[in-house]
């Protein structure tokens, strides 16, 4: 039996310590918005954070999330109150399976980088999308910092 703080709620859970986080979340605590993509952590999916960092959960063992604070996009915020909610105004999904994990790798950019260039939104998100809208993805990266900026957040 393990313990983990998962959205800032402490949940038990009885899993192989080898278990990727992934299955966990999904699984065990019905967080599904968590998606499965490669499973070799290529794609980017499955991108959580983990005390903040973006982290690719299908390659992260369960036992490592052990004392650390999980966010999925379940838990990013509440009442859609992330600036990061300029995905809905610069319309960036089209099929929409990698967003979530998209906007973890983002959110965690901006907490790290309130005004990124455009390299470092190609640096620090190498999550795959393929519709190929990363065009869209730097512009609501962009607008989100602003309306953060703006925000004072």
């Amino acid at each position: 039996m393990m313990q983990l703080s998962v959205n800032g709620e402490p949940v038990r859970i009885e899993a192989d310590p080898a278990t990727p986080l992934l299955w966990i979340l999904r699984e065990q605590l019905g967080l599904t918005g968590t998606k499965y993509g490669c499973g070799k952590a290529l794609c980017g999916a499955c991108t959580v954070h983990i005390d903040g960092n973006a982290v690719r959960s299908c390659s992260f063992p369960v036992a490592a999330a052990r004392g650390r604070q999980v966010t999925t996009i379940e838990g990013l915020s509440h009442g859609r109150s992330h600036p990061v909610q300029a995905w809905i105004r610069e319309q960036v999904p089209q099929c929409g399976y990698c967003q979530s994990g998209m906007i973890m790798a983002v959110s965690a950019l901006l907490a790290a980088n309130r005004a990124p260039t455009d390299a470092d939104i190609d640096a620090a998100v190498t999550n795959i999308c393929r519709c190929g809208t990363y065009e869209r993805i730097r512009k609501a990266v962009h607008t989100a910092a602003a309306l953060a900026t703006r925000a004072g957040s």
